[in-house]
């Protein structure tokens, strides 16, 4: 499996896990797999939003890092720092906390669906937390 189907705010996303350049980060979240949480609008980093993991550790460090996703890159931020959170963009993002700049793996990148980023992003930011769950495509297919 090297694809997972996005469900958040009444859209549907398919998107490819980055496994060359983030191997270790794609095969903890498999394991999370599905997925599911609430998605918020980001405070400091633009437009994104983002599911806070709070102390919540998947056991990777870096890798493949950027502060600079492209709308539809999806971060996984490990914790250190800042609490542990999966940040995706939908338009220009920086991705930083109160405390300042911060790096996180680039481990999906979203291959269908990007048109609805910015339709998302604005779900969220004015009616609220959304639904989201990530699951395996394959597995997804079939339902």
């Amino acid at each position: 499996m090297n694809l997972v189907k996005i469900t958040a705010g009444g859209f549907n996303f398919i998107a490819r896990l980055e496994e060359k350049e983030a191997p270790q980060t794609c095969a903890a979240f498999k394991k999370l797999l599905p997925f599911k949480n609430k998605i918020i609008h980001v405070r400091w980093s633009g437009e994104a939003v983002w599911v806070p993991l709070g102390d919540f550790k998947l056991g990777v460090g870096y890798e493949n890092p950027t502060s600079h996703p492209a709308k539809g890159e999806i971060l996984l931020y490990p914790g250190d720092i800042s609490e542990t959170e999966i940040f995706i963009p939908y338009g220009g993002a920086f991705f930083s906390s109160k405390i300042g700049q911060l790096a996180g793996n680039h481990f999906l990148t979203i291959i269908e669906g990007n048109e609805n980023l910015g339709k998302l992003g604005q779900i969220v930011l004015w009616q609220g937390a959304q639904d989201i769950l990530v699951e395996d495509y394959s597995a997804a297919e079939i339902h």
